[in-house]
């Protein structure tokens, strides 16, 4: 990728800059601009995908409505139709709502529809391009004044939000000096180089032309394996690095036990690495000691202060500060391009609805269609 000619901004929108004076936001702010100091390459992972709404009254604001995270463009409109099918299902105001929701639906099963409009709001595939930023220490980690829970919390049940929920997408908010400093920065970045086929290359800088501002994301956190040829993502991203964290654990004492064969996957969906090892230790198991390191690694993990990496047989797990931008245009975010590769075609994901919302067997279908 290339950042390209920073300079570039015909059609534009002006940016507004407000210098933060709330202690809290002033210090994240100096971070931030610590952080630009230090920053190096930018290594971009490759696009990303979610659902965005825009309603009537709504102007240039786009709300996130399925997280810009999806590997592929199909995976979003399988998000959107999901989201629509339970519209109709449970919040439809009558009838004709339910209809016109259901149709939209019938779409989505068939055709690659990266906008649609319907009950009053636009309904867009986003797109985002994620990446990190390297530095003297290599990829960029979590900061001192990224967000972490006073008391951290390891239960393995979902707790807290996830990646962008409540989202608004505005491109007119006001941003502070070093978020306006990576805005333009990145508004120039783009596909370059021989490696990229010649459609991926060419619609990248048409992009430039027809979405020339770049609007950032907050920022997420993805667990990468470090090694001689640079970083893996293993899991991410998450909301917040403590989020994190609380995967590595998870993968250390629940999932990766299982994927390796050291505690069967019809084992009761308690038993994890801690309590097999010490029950496999009084008991002589031919797994305890194995089932050992993975414990003892997340304890490792739960027994410092903010952790962020760790290394366990022979690899090196950390947390990258990964970050997303949309590119924007007059018309708002910018959607799948032609050369976006999909890894799976439209289908139908729900059984079908009448016009009352109640669910009907697989053979049958709502009079009238759709």
């Amino acid at each position: 990728m290339d950042r390209g000619d920073v300079g570039r901004s015909a059609g534009s929108r002006p940016m507004v800059v407000r210098v933060p004076v709330e202690p809290v936001e002033a210090a994240a702010e100096a971070d931030a601009a610590d952080a630009n100091a230090r920053a190096g390459d930018v290594v971009v992972r490759g696009p990303v995908f979610g659902v965005a709404v825009q309603g009537a009254g709504d102007g240039p604001r786009w709300r996130v409505v399925s997280a810009v995270t999806d590997g592929c463009p199909q995976q979003a409109r399988d998000g959107l139709n999901s989201l629509l099918w339970f519209r109709a299902k449970d919040d439809a105001y009558d009838r004709a709502e339910r209809r016109a929701l259901l149709a939209a639906v019938a779409r989505l099963e068939s055709e690659r529809v990266d906008e649609i409009a319907v009950a009053g709001s636009r309904y867009r595939i986003v797109r985002a391009e994620e990446y990190a930023v390297t530095g003297p220490d290599g990829i960029e980690g979590p900061r001192p004044t990224d967000p972490e829970p006073p008391v951290p919390d390891w239960s393995h049940g979902k707790t807290g939000p996830d990646v962008d929920d409540d989202l608004v997408l505005d491109p007119d908010a006001p941003v502070t000096p070093a978020q306006a400093i990576e805005q333009l920065a990145l508004r120039g970045l783009s596909y370059s180089g021989g490696r990229f086929p010649k459609d991926v290359r060419s619609e990248s800088q048409r992009a430039l032309d027809s979405h020339p501002d770049v609007l950032l994301l907050p920022p997420s956190f993805t667990i990468v394996e470090r090694s001689s040829d640079g970083w893996t993502p293993v899991n991410g991203p998450h909301v917040s690095a403590h989020a994190a964290r609380k995967a590595l654990d998870f993968s250390l004492t629940w999932m990766w036990p299982r994927m390796r064969g050291l505690i069967p996957y019809d084992a009761d969906m308690h038993a994890d690495a801690r309590t097999l090892a010490a029950a496999g230790a009084a008991s002589a198991g031919p797994a305890a000691a194995e089932l050992a390191e993975y414990a003892a690694a997340a304890d490792t993990l739960r027994a410092g202060s903010r952790v962020n990496r760790l290394e366990f047989q022979g690899s090196a797990y950390e947390i990258a500060r990964t970050r997303r931008l949309v590119r924007w245009g007059p018309d708002g975010p910018e959607g799948p391009r032609p050369s976006d590769v999909n890894t799976q075609d439209p289908t139908r994901l729900h059984p079908p609805l009448d016009e009352d919302g109640r669910v009907l067997p697989d053979n049958c279908a709502p009079e009238g269609g759709g």
